[in-house]
């Protein structure tokens, strides 16, 4: 039976921004209403978590597939020629479990989680916000730029990273792309005064952001850390936000940036207001002020992999993209 392969650069063809974003829309819309099955991640961790491998399925009943990312984690590749996240989505067709497709887990790791903070932005940031502050500088502070670019019209970007070097490095990659005043900053501190959207995507483990940094009506997307010992934010700043999530039980088991603001005793399980999904099908507001800080705590959950995965094979079949390799699957031998 045929099984197309789909390659890292095909899926940046296939799945633009604006594009990701919508299909992200209607998956969580169907998380929402129930139409998906979705355990926990396993993740196996490799001596002195210098790195991990990740499980993630899933299945979308109204899609009519079933996936499975298998990603490998290694936080020290950053900066390197590698990815931290590198690994392959499987898919299913949910009739007979055929194997139907093996795409580039790197790219649509990449590309669906800004898609998700961009949905996330579009219904929580204030509708005139225009100043973006990016903390980080590696694939997802570039791919997040692009999504927030869909959001919001933005009027000015401010960068800051690990070093001065890397922040420089990374405006003049992405000045050229859009039309929008990007400039490099020497602190977190300096980036976030008077940003009206933050996104945190970096690799640290301890917090970068700080609750005392916090001003009336900002947006933040906290995205860098999906476990449960690391956080981007410390416990003021998650205490200080109206705080949304992807998913309940992910972010209760899995995000740092809750988990260890909890374990301070600075907040409780029902400080998270809404699910992503809840405030798409309108099921729980989102900001209903001006003066909200709003935060949208990400862990990225299988079916966000498994929604993109879909809709970049569908588009394959459509234009002849990817590969077609004979795999197995079919019967053999006698009844």
């Amino acid at each position: 039976m045929d099984v197309i392969i789909i390659n890292q650069e095909e899926v940046g063809e296939l799945l633009p921004m604006h594009e990701c974003m919508e299909a992200m829309e209607i998956v969580f819309r169907g998380l929402a209403s129930g139409e998906c099955l979705l355990p926990l991640r396993q993740i196996m961790w490799l001596d002195e978590r210098v790195g991990a491998l990740g499980m993630m399925p899933s299945y979308w009943e109204s899609s009519g597939t079933i996936g499975l990312k298998a990603v490998t984690f290694f936080p020290g590749n950053e900066g390197t020629e590698y990815d931290t996240h590198q690994g392959a989505v499987l898919l299913y067709e949910a009739k007979r479990g055929r194997l139907i497709a093996m795409i580039d887990a790197t790219s649509i790791t990449a590309i669906r989680t800004a898609a998700v903070s961009g949905v996330a932005t579009k219904l929580l940031a204030r509708e005139d916000a225009s100043t973006l502050a990016l903390i980080g500088s590696g694939v997802q502070a570039g791919v997040h730029l692009d999504a927030m670019m869909v959001a919001r019209k933005l009027s000015a970007v401010r960068v800051c990273s690990r070093t001065p070097e890397r922040a420089q490095r990374f405006v003049k990659a992405v000045a050229s792309r859009h039309r929008v005043s990007i400039e490099a900053t020497d602190s977190v501190r300096e980036a976030v005064e008077g940003a009206d959207i933050i996104c945190t995507v970096t690799s640290s483990a301890d917090p970068v952001l700080k609750g005392e940094w916090l001003e009336p009506g900002m947006h933040i997307n906290a995205v860098g850390s999906s476990v449960a010992f690391t956080r981007e934010l410390d416990g003021e700043a998650v205490q200080r936000s109206k705080l949304f999530v992807d998913r309940r039980e992910s972010a209760l088991n899995e995000a740092g940036d809750f988990v260890l603001a909890r374990k301070q005793g600075l907040i409780d399980d029902d400080h998270i207001l809404a699910e992503l999904g809840e405030v798409l099908t309108e099921g729980a507001p989102g900001r209903t002020s001006p003066d909200d800080i709003t935060l949208f705590k990400s862990v990225g959950l299988a079916i966000e992999d498994l929604a993109a995965a879909r809709y970049v094979y569908d588009k394959a079949m459509q234009n002849g993209a990817g590969i077609r390799v004979t795999f197995g699957g079919a019967r053999r031998g006698p009844d």
